[in-house]
């Protein structure tokens, strides 16, 4: 009876390693995933409806605009699974389980509990810090009601578990939080490629925009060609220079039959004017951009200065909003883009005197 009563203490008081790290797993990939969940929520919505307070107008693709969504979208992807086949084995081992076990398993939906609260909190307070700085807009109406949506959410499913109940309006507990969670997360998921594009348009812009990156080095060759021999290169085989490591580049998809053009238009003494062409694969994106972290947070891209009719950009300047100028502005196909070098602002460089 003493030995029964021995090996029946053991089992109630026995720790589970498998347990343990199940329950470590819950709490990590859940936090994870609303994290994300939020992230990616306020990074497509100020994509979708940029404040102009906080944007600037800009035209091109910048790649760097969507970082935070990218790894927002895909921390979500891949966590957001995982918690779900995570909770559903530890909810499983939770039936038969001993009293440490039980412990832990208190500690981690009260860990939970607190964690979530406190995201929420900071995301509240984060948003009523930019509301009484004047930010009345739609976007901010949508982050609150997502806020308060995950939060009780989170909170009511692990409140029952922490009650005990099992079934809530006749359905299983955790079988209707699933259900919920997996449809906001899945709509979510929907909603960022709908505002971001899919992999094939994302690939589309950078396409384009290295084609003007391409299209800018080789005007700034041209213009630097020009100053030294006082004449337009014939063709842009002229500009490739062995000694001083001048290249040309190529259209990224040459092999498919898409090459840059050069054609001078005119080389006299009152005119010198030339053309670049390149066919691209969509319209220029166009728009307010929201800058990130609301202005300053941004990384600088360099670009080429805004060209005119009577001028042409050479050297690279900061812009803060990181886009392209509209002198680049395209549509999709082929796209020509006219330069006159104005002499006074690229005058020729000085020749070297002779001895």
């Amino acid at each position: 009876m003493e030995t029964q009563h021995n090996a029946h203490s053991a089992t109630t008081h026995r720790f589970n390693l498998g347990f343990f790290f199940l329950s470590l797993g819950v709490l990590i990939s859940l936090i994870t995933s609303v994290v994300s969940f939020l992230n990616l929520v306020f990074g497509t919505l100020d994509k979708q409806f940029p404040d102009v307070l906080n944007a600037t107008y800009q035209y091109g693709y910048n790649s760097y605009d969507y970082d935070a969504i990218r790894g927002a979208l895909a921390t979500l992807i891949i966590f957001f699974p995982i918690f779900l086949i995570v909770s559903y084995y530890w909810k499983k081992n939770s039936k038969s389980i001993g009293q440490i076990d039980a412990v832990i398993r208190k500690w981690v939906m009260y860990i939970i509990l607190f964690l979530s609260a406190l995201v929420v909190a900071i995301d509240l307070v984060i948003l009523v810090r930019y509301f009484v700085s004047g930010e009345i807009t739609t976007r901010f109406i949508l982050k609150v009601i997502v806020v308060l949506v995950v939060a009780i959410i989170i909170g009511v499913y692990y409140i029952l578990e922490l009650q005990g109940k099992g079934k809530i309006f006749g359905f299983k507990v955790g079988l209707w939080s699933a259900i919920k969670s997996s449809v906001l997360v899945l709509a979510l998921i929907i909603w960022s490629f709908y505002v971001i594009g899919t992999p094939g348009q994302q690939r589309v812009w950078r396409l384009d925009d290295k084609r003007v990156q391409d299209l800018q080095s080789i005007q700034y060759q041209v213009i630097n060609y020009w100053q030294q021999k006082e004449k337009l290169p014939a063709t842009l085989t002229d500009l490739v220079n062995p000694l001083s490591g001048n290249s040309l580049p190529v259209d990224p998809e040459f092999e498919q039959g898409k090459n840059y053009e050069y054609n001078v238009k005119s080389d006299t003494k009152n005119d010198v004017s030339f053309e670049l062409c390149a066919i691209f694969g969509a319209p220029i994106p166009k728009g307010w951009s929201e800058n990130q972290n609301y202005g300053g947070g941004i990384m600088p891209v360099t670009y080429p200065m805004a060209a005119n009719d009577s001028a042409v950009s050479s050297m690279p300047t900061i812009r803060p909003n990181g886009g392209v100028n509209d002198s680049w502005d395209h549509q999709a196909g082929r796209t020509c883009f006219e330069r006159t070098i104005d002499k006074d602002m690229y005058p020729p460089y000085p020749k070297p005197l002779k001895e």
